[in-house]
């Protein structure tokens, strides 16, 4: 039997070990899937437009941003949770920056990946939580973290948000100064599926579900894996162990339809989609096996 031929995308994170180890198990392989993996360090934003090229069929992305994107016309599917846990962001200065709290950055301009990205999306996000008109919030798209550094250091942006740990070893080493955190209301991470993609493989893309559910299940009871982590992404030890206990992998296909209203509304509120939107368009439908519930 041919094995079927699928690509996933995810940044290079830490939170995205369990499917690169996976992979390189031979997990999927066992299985006749020939699984491969690519790296978007420009994150979600870069991510939907891949989905919409065609060019990866899943993907592991930030929650605010697919649901933003597929109502938006992106023809992509929610399959589960991958992580259930939310997300701490950075917010984060440069260290020659004036700029000391959080107070101070209501009309800042923000560094961002791309539109539609997590790192704009939760920039409305902290501002609504912060009582701040969202619409006095100007963007600076720079593409990745990287060029996103780089934008602050030369005065083209004045502040960012990114996954906090990912970004400590720049902190650490005094390029740049936390000045505040955002956490996510919701799950962080979603795993999605390309429409076509689906009604394709339905069977396979099930199968790939399990496979790393059960994956997850064990993963951070498997031995040095915070040192693991800590080495493969160059993170220091001390950030990582505190991550590792407070970060939650789904081990099952649940969704909840009361988490993905929640997106919804706080994405229409800040103006980014239009309601109403009905959730059961976001999700595929598993088979009975596979619940989807409301909590």
């Amino acid at each position: 039997m041919k094995a079927v031929s699928l690509k996933i995308g995810g940044v290079p994170e830490h939170f995205n070990l369990p499917w690169r180890l996976a992979i390189e198990q031979g997990l999927f392989a066992s299985q006749e899937i020939a699984l491969t993996w690519q790296d978007f360090p420009g994150g979600t934003g870069a991510m939907t437009k891949a989905l919409r090229a065609q060019e990866i069929d899943l993907a592991v992305v930030l929650t605010e941003g697919i649901v933003a994107d597929i109502i938006r016309g992106n023809a992509a599917k929610i399959l589960k949770v991958y992580v259930k846990s939310p997300l701490t962001w950075g917010i984060y200065a440069h260290h020659t920056s004036s700029i000391q709290q959080l107070s101070q950055i209501s009309h800042s301009r923000y560094a961002i990946s791309r539109f539609g990205s997590g790192s704009h999306l939760m920039a409305y996000v902290h501002a609504l939580q912060q009582g701040w008109p969202p619409e006095q919030l100007t963007f600076v798209p720079l593409k990745d973290l990287q060029q996103m550094r780089e934008g602050l250091a030369a005065g083209e942006a004045d502040v960012f948000l990114w996954e906090k740990v990912t970004t400590q070893p720049y902190v650490a080493n005094g390029e740049l100064r936390l000045i505040g955190e955002c956490i996510t209301p919701w799950p962080c991470f979603l795993l999605v599926v390309r429409t076509e993609v689906w009604e394709q493989y339905p069977a396979t893309i099930q199968q790939i579900a399990t496979l790393i559910n059960h994956f997850c299940q064990n993963f951070q009871q498997q031995p040095s894996i915070s040192h693991r982590i800590a080495e493969r992404y160059k993170l220091d030890i001390e950030e990582v162990n505190p991550w590792l206990q407070q970060t939650v992998w789904a081990t099952d296909n649940q969704l909840s339809i009361s988490m993905l209203e929640n997106v919804v509304s706080t994405l229409a509120s800040l103006q980014i989609v239009q309601a109403p939107v009905d959730i059961q368009d976001l999700i595929v439908h598993f088979p009975e096996n596979n619940l989807i519930f409301e909590a």
